[in-house]
Order: C-alpha cells, then sequence, then structure tokens
C-alpha cells in the first residue's frame, strides 16, 4: 500500500509505542479528535498516545488509504474490549505533516 511519508511514520510510531515520533508526525498546532476528546497541540497529542499505549498498547495495520479523501481504515487491536476493530483516520495534511485527525469507528 502506497502510504504518504508522514502516515507510514505514524503508523510505524504507533506500532513502536513511540509517542514522541507519533507526535512528530503533527504541526505544533494540530489537533485530534478520539473518543469524543480534543487533544490540541503535539505536547498534548503526545501525552494522549502516552496514556493510550500504555493503557492499551494498539498496534495498526493499515487496510486502505484514499489520497482523495486523506482517510485510512486500520485493523486496531490492543488490549481493550472488542479487540481488534477497524478504525478509520480522517486526516488533513499540509506540507508533510498532519494538521488534524479525527478517528472513527
Amino acid at each position: 500500500m502506497n502510504l504518504p511519508n508522514v502516515i507510514a511514520d505514524l503508523v510505524n510510531a504507533q506500532n513502536n509505542f513511540d509517542s514522541l515520533a507519533y507526535a512528530n508526525c503533527f504541526f505544533e498546532t494540530a489537533v485530534v479528535f478520539d473518543e469524543g476528546k480534543t487533544y490540541t497541540g503535539k505536547i498534548e497529542i503526545q501525552q494522549w498516545i502516552k496514556k493510550a499505549n500504555e493503557e492499551y498498547q494498539t498496534l495498526m495495520k493499515p487496510l486502505e488509504y484514499s489520497a482523495k479523501e486523506e482517510m485510512l481504515k486500520a485493523e486496531v487491536s490492543g488490549n481493550f474490549p472488542g479487540s481488534p476493530i477497524v478504525l478509520s483516520y480522517h486526516l488533513k495534511l499540509k506540507d508533510g505533516l498532519i494538521q488534524s485527525l479525527t478517528i472513527t469507528g
């Protein structure tokens, strides 16, 4: 699957539980929407993913990517009820970084 570099980096960071590398895929002022909560800026994003990694040990397996829609569908597995599940990652990309990410089921 041909993913933009920043999305491939995001998946690799997630699968290595590297919250700093994950946050570095985002603009300084980026926004993430997940499970009804909003995380703004690289520091909040790093704290959010670090906590999620510690709690759920989530792994991502990309299934399909639409460049036109800027959406990645991925199988997500980990230490949570219902694992694995397929989630949609709605992205806004600019200049090789992520401006916003909304995760939906």
